[in-house]
């Protein structure tokens, strides 16, 4: 598959800095990288604002930009499908107060076929790559060989695949069902972790990685995410060896790294 970005784009003789605002349910968070990938200030973060139309999403991420040193260019993650910089559908930000609360139709019709990439790079006026927020965490912890998984524990359940480096169509695996009529979302999200304790959620996660396992056949699992941490101890030693426990800051990182995997299918 062929990509729609071009990757040197924004790119001249001087270092290429990059705004990265990686946006999940419960916080925006947003640093500017240098072309080393050394970050150039210390990251900063705010609460996600709800209601959240398109509007106020991208006049919340100008603002926090204007609060960073310039960049050249910018990444920017949120969860749903992202198709090509533009929004088929965001779980988190068609609710009134945020995940778990009521979806409000005004803002699913102003977010569906939202071109976030065409309006932030507008509103930013630097080139500007729009993906799902775990294809940001992916690309800050894959090391490029064989079929790599990223699943993030958060809010609810993020996916991103890599294959030989090159990043593959992204799938809302968050939204398939998996047991009793839940979604992964709902199943292994901070809601049930909150619900049953670290222990008895951490069984889930496991539960959820041995099902996968032969339906993708990865040669590298990476399970990321704020509430990867949460995952005990006793039930990390069963997921296998061919699975890594990775830092939730991948994220940020990843939103620099990924102007440099070119010719996956970013957008």
């Amino acid at each position: 598959m062929t990509t729609d970005f071009d990757p040197s784009a924004g790119s001249s003789e001087h270092s290429t800095s990059t705004l990265v605002v990686d946006c999940g349910g419960g916080g925006f968070k947003a640093t500017v990288f240098d072309e080393s990938g050394t970050m150039r200030a210390q990251p900063i973060r705010v609460p996600t604002p709800y209601p959240l139309p398109p509007t106020r999403f991208v006049d919340t991420i100008v603002e926090m930009a204007g609060t960073l040193p310039p960049a050249d260019r910018a990444s920017i993650g949120l969860p749903g499908m992202i198709r090509h910089g533009v929004v088929i559908t965001t779980p988190h930000y068609v609710t009134a107060r945020g995940p778990r609360s009521r979806v409000k139709p005004e803002l699913v019709a102003q977010w569906h076929g939202f071109d976030a990439r065409t309006a932030l790079a507008g509103a930013l006026d630097v080139p500007t790559l729009v993906l799902n927020d775990a294809e940001f965490h992916a690309a800050g912890v894959v090391a490029g060989q064989g079929l790599e998984l990223v699943l993030t524990l958060g809010t609810g359940l993020g996916c991103a695949l890599f294959d030989g480096g090159r990043l593959a169509p992204h799938l809302e695996l968050s939204q398939a069902p998996v047991r009793w009529g839940l979604s992964y979302d709902t199943y292994i999200g901070e809601h049930e972790r909150r619900r049953l304790g670290d222990s008895f959620w951490s069984r889930r996660v496991v539960r959820v990685v041995d099902g996968l396992r032969p339906i993708f056949l990865w040669d590298r699992l990476y399970i990321g995410g704020g509430n990867s941490r949460h995952i005990t101890a006793s039930q990390i030693v069963k997921l296998g060896d061919d699975t890594v426990i990775v830092p939730n800051t991948a994220a940020l990182v990843g939103g620099a790294r990924i102007w440099q995997l070119a010719g996956g299918a970013a957008g």
